[in-house]
């Protein structure tokens, strides 16, 4: 079973008890490493490819020294120009022993993380916030309230319409009514004109 992993920028195919050398980890010496960028996992042909990491999959490794590579040697020089300069570098390494590859390991840490995520937020509500619920509703049943009370205004104004309607057409009809009664007034006021006239003819008769 092997696994090829991603520490620290580079790809390694580690095996468990196989030690290896990587860049500098900030770990101190007997430390465990826990790898969590599994890119694939090899179990007796059975072969797991990530996308691009394996979901749940760890692997496991104990720090075991921290040395420095060979010295490698830096020449630098340009003809012509008296200019030419010898450095040497030494890389900082780590040695780290594989210990476990687990395929499925990783995830139930991470359920368990989120279980104690929805327990801490799952607290019980404080005075305060229950007293401010409790203001809020009392607002809610204010604002109910008033908005029950402006509607009768409203059937009060259109009653009041109704008899100011009612009133117009009252003195629409009165005002219709007049002119036949002064019609009959004059009718009565020439008949005894008329009758007079009659008598005065007679007698000349």
């Amino acid at each position: 079973m092997y696994a090829i992993v991603d520490i620290a920028g580079q790809q390694f195919k580690v095996e468990e008890g196989e030690k290896i050398f990587v860049h500098r980890l900030d770990k101190k010496e007997g430390d465990k490493v826990d790898i969590s960028e599994v890119l694939l996992i090899d179990q007796d042909g059975k072969i797991v490819v990530g996308q691009p990491v394996i979901k749940g999959a760890s692997v496991t490794a104990k720090v075991i020294d921290h040395p420095r590579g060979d010295k490698v040697k830096v020449f630098k020089k340009k003809r012509r120009k008296g200019y030419q300069i010898l450095n040497g570098h030494r890389q900082d390494f780590t040695q780290i022993q594989i210990e476990s590859i687990l395929e499925k390991g990783a995830e139930k840490k991470t359920v368990a993380k989120k279980e104690a995520v929805t327990k801490s937020v799952e607290k019980p509500k404080t005075k305060a916030v229950a007293e401010k619920t409790v203001e809020t509703k009392v607002e809610v049943e204010k604002k109910a309230e008033v908005k029950t009370t402006k509607k009768p205004v409203t059937k009060k104004a259109t009653a009041s319409s109704e008899k100011s309607a009612e009133v117009k057409g009252e003195a629409k009809a009165s005002a219709t009514k007049k002119p036949a009664a002064t019609t009959k007034k004059a009718a009565t006021k020439k008949e005894p004109a008329k009758s007079a006239a009659k008598s005065t003819k007679k007698e000349d008769k």
